[in-house]
């Protein structure tokens, strides 16, 4: 794995939880909510975490296992 691969999964969970929030407050300024902000914070998280874990479990696949 190379240095640019590591600054993007470095990036990855930041850069998910901040689109999911984007996401949620761009939704609840349109219909005047307060509470889609928090529902598409956690599914941001939880995007940026099951990317995490398939970049690593990727990366474990292809050293071989020895």
């Amino acid at each position: 794995m190379v240095v640019g691969e590591y600054t993007a999964l470095a990036m990855m969970l930041p850069a998910a939880t901040f689109v999911g929030y984007l996401i949620g407050y761009l939704l609840d300024r349109a219909f005047q909510t307060h509470f889609f902000y928090v529902v598409f914070l956690l599914l941001g998280i939880a995007a940026g975490f099951v990317q995490l874990l398939r970049q690593l479990q990727r990366d474990t696949r292809d050293d071989g296992g020895g």
